[in-house]
């Protein structure tokens, strides 16, 4: 059995689809997935059936940016409703169970200060609740608790992957080490730059667990927001998978 796990970074998941695209056209096909922030995005829209190839142009022609569009309403804060209504969309059924493939979804409880892995129930509010950025998106209420973007305490959720899977690929979109054209100029730019250190934290010791690691260094260099950027980065996601597909069939054998 073979599980992916699809880091969050915003506009940079893009390139899970990059990634997913170049995997089937090598008939390399996924049985579970599990995923934080973009990631699940990307997951649950593969997972309900949906081919790379459809989530690209959904991506495209539906304006997934508009999602993330950063709000001013009294409380300071937006939702993520759009997002909700792109899953009513183009996912029939608002629960797991219904799904094609086998969906984890991170989540972090405001409560309890601790991640939650999703596979059960309403699958809108998970994924929402897990692409909630804290300070610009408001928290999502699932049964009476609030919860905010999965990848501030586990930006890659392998756990359920490692449990029940033969081999995890683990796909990162998160920047780490040096990045020579980060912006640092302004308190937006900082403020960005400040949380992808903060989730890397999370993310380098889950990523040397997975037996393949799939992350292109190129997307390090695009914001959490540059959705105007969707084909450039699935292409980078496409052609760095490309170039492992031979180490990759050599581990699937």
């Amino acid at each position: 059995m073979l599980g992916i796990c699809l880091s969050g970074g915003g506009a940079r998941g893009m390139a899970h689809i990059g990634v997913l695209k170049a995997l089937e056209e090598h008939a390399i096909f996924p049985d579970a997935i599990s995923g934080a922030s973009a990631g699940s995005i990307v997951g649950s829209l593969y997972a309900s059936g949906m081919s790379p190839t459809e989530i690209l142009d959904m991506a495209k022609h539906q304006s997934l940016f508009k999602a993330f569009r950063l709000g001013l309403p009294g409380t300071g804060l937006t939702n993520l409703s759009y997002l909700k209504d792109i899953l009513n969309e183009n996912i029939t059924h608002d629960s797991f169970e219904t799904l094609r493939k086998k969906l984890f979804v991170c989540v972090s409880n405001l409560h309890s200060g601790e991640y939650e892995i999703l596979n059960t129930g309403s699958l809108y509010d998970a994924v929402v609740a897990s692409s909630s950025i804290p300070i610009f998106f408001e928290p999502v209420e699932i049964e009476g608790k609030k919860y905010v973007d999965g990848g501030l305490l586990n930006n890659l959720p392998i756990e359920p992957l490692k449990a029940s899977c033969d081999l995890v690929i683990g796909v990162n979109v998160m920047p780490h080490g040096p990045v020579p054209n980060t912006k640092v100029d302004s308190m937006l730019d900082i403020g960005h730059r400040v949380m992808d250190l903060i989730v890397w934290s999370n993310v380098k010791d889950n990523l040397a667990q997975c037996d393949i690691v799939i992350e292109s260094k190129g997307v390090f260099e695009y914001g959490i927001f540059d959705f105007k950027k969707t084909e450039e980065i699935y292409q980078l996601g496409y052609d760095e998978t490309v170039k492992q597909i031979p180490e990759i069939l050599k581990k699937i054998l």
